[in-house]
């Protein structure tokens, strides 16, 4: 038996969780969380990537940047439906390295591409699907954290986990434009980029959009495989695990999670590339950071908040907060290529993204409730053994749709740049893609009123 494995965990034991559980689930959740932060960073790098492509010499129109940008989160959303069931069956440790350790691949690879303008676009396209590593660890990531938590501090921990690994995002966007602009590993890096604009030339390091990364994963990689635990009680098959497909409140969270999550993870790959288009006398790396920033601080108080307020009433209130972003965002947008105002733009996305983020850390909250509720009522009168047991069987059901929910939702890394793509092929403007995402969020609200937020519904939460 590994030393990493711990056979007796009981987390909803007082003593057990005060005497031992506290400080193990602690450290498994310390280095989990620089690990997903970097697997964001590595989802989200072509964001930043595609607004530099043009600058260097790369001749790709705005519908195949949006393609370079939407492509990880659609490889992304697709790798979390397998991510969602490797803790039970290869353990959280071991796949917590395993999957951290693969973002090397994409990352030296966007190194070595962007030093030549004649890479094929092809090979652009590959390297964009394979940034999906980042993005499918962050349903194993969750899942793995949600075993160690008991009932009452999921919220937070699970809070800090996807708050703090959001921010992978912010940092991307801040660090790359940073980090272009100098040989930050000398010989070693590569030759300098020619940069020309207004007829002033200046030097680029754009593989550092990649490299830059590579030290810090390796590091990670390391920690997680000699620094975290892997858990007996969290073994499960995947025949196990599918019966999670049976369940009503899966399907509805997949719904909720994508309103969410969906939005915080398409708005932020979008971001950069829709106000270079829609305001460009801005430089959109000067603010484009600033909203996963605020999305994913947001994500860890909204994990707190909902521990006090329960997730279902935070869930409603984010979504209301949302449209009211949206219908902000379209008022102060160019009609017709004319207008707008960038203030009003920037701040109603600030607050679009806030809303995500709250969304995000109370929907999370609501699924191992929802499951736990769901067992335990079914174990009511049954004996000791069968509430036990009932707790066990939530957890890892709980953990399931924790991942599968996050897979789903991981698609608006697609849909919304792509959305912003057609809609602006189509109409000159993304108003078109704008309102439906309304339309979207409407749904949820209704959705999460009658079944988690009304009086006497029927899984409050």
């Amino acid at each position: 038996m590994s030393r990493y494995m711990i056979n007796t965990w009981e987390p909803e034991t007082p003593s057990f969780w005060q005497s031992t559980g506290k400080a193990t689930a602690a450290r498994n959740l310390w280095i989990s969380i620089p690990a997903l932060l970097l697997a964001f960073a590595v989802w989200m790098v072509w964001s930043v990537v595609v607004v530099n492509l043009p600058n260097i010499g790369f001749t790709y129109s705005n519908n195949q940047l949006f393609w370079l940008t939407a492509l990880p989160g659609l490889s992304g959303a697709t790798l979390r439906i397998f991510y969602s069931f490797m803790v039970p069956i290869f353990g959280g440790r071991r796949w917590t390295a395993i999957s951290t350790g693969s973002l090397l691949i994409p990352a030296i690879g966007i190194g070595l591409a962007v030093q030549d303008v004649n890479t094929g676009y092809p090979t652009m396209l590959i390297l964009a699907l394979l940034c999906g590593f980042g993005g499918g660890n962050f349903a194993s990531s969750m899942a793995n954290i949600s075993f160690f938590y008991p009932k009452a501090s999921k919220g937070f921990a699970l809070g800090m986990n996807a708050g703090l690994g959001n921010l992978g995002v912010s940092v991307v966007q801040f660090v790359v434009p940073l980090v272009i602009t100098f040989a930050v590993f000398g010989a070693w890096g590569g030759d300098a980029l020619t940069w020309v604009k207004n007829g002033v030339s200046k030097d680029m390091w754009l593989q550092n959009a990649g490299f830059i990364w590579v030290p810090f994963i390796a590091l990670s990689t390391l920690l997680a495989w000699f620094g975290m635990n892997d858990l007996a009680s969290a073994k499960a098959s995947f025949s196990e695990q599918a019966v999670i497909f049976k369940r009503k409140h899966n399907w509805l969270m997949c719904w909720l999670y994508t309103g969410t999550f969906g939005s915080f993870i398409g708005y932020s790959a979008a971001f950069p590339l829709l106000i270079k288009i829609q305001f460009p006398d801005v430089n959109p790396l000067d603010y484009a950071f600033l909203g996963p920033l605020v999305g994913a601080l947001a994500r860890v108080a909204g994990g707190v908040i909902s521990d006090k307020l329960g997730g279902a009433r935070v869930t409603l209130w984010s979504f209301l907060l949302m449209i009211g972003a949206v219908l902000g965002v379209l008022y102060f947008m160019p009609q017709g290529g004319v207008g707008g105002n960038f203030n009003g733009f920037f701040w109603m996305f600030m607050l679009l993204f806030a809303g995500t983020g709250i969304g995000n850390a109370s929907t999370f909250r609501m699924i191992p409730v929802i499951f736990l509720t769901e067992h335990q009522r079914a174990a009511a009168g049954k004996g000791k053994a069968a509430q036990e047991q009932a707790i066990v069987d939530a957890n890892k059901e709980g953990a399931a749709v924790l991942g599968f929910t996050s897979a789903v939702a991981a698609y608006g890394a697609f849909f919304i740049p792509k959305s912003y793509g057609t809609s602006i092929a189509m109409t000159g403007s993304p108003d078109a893609a704008l309102w439906c995402f309304i339309g979207f969020y409407v749904s949820c609200i209704a959705i999460t009123w009658w079944c988690y937020a009304r009086k006497n519904a029927p899984m409050p939460c």
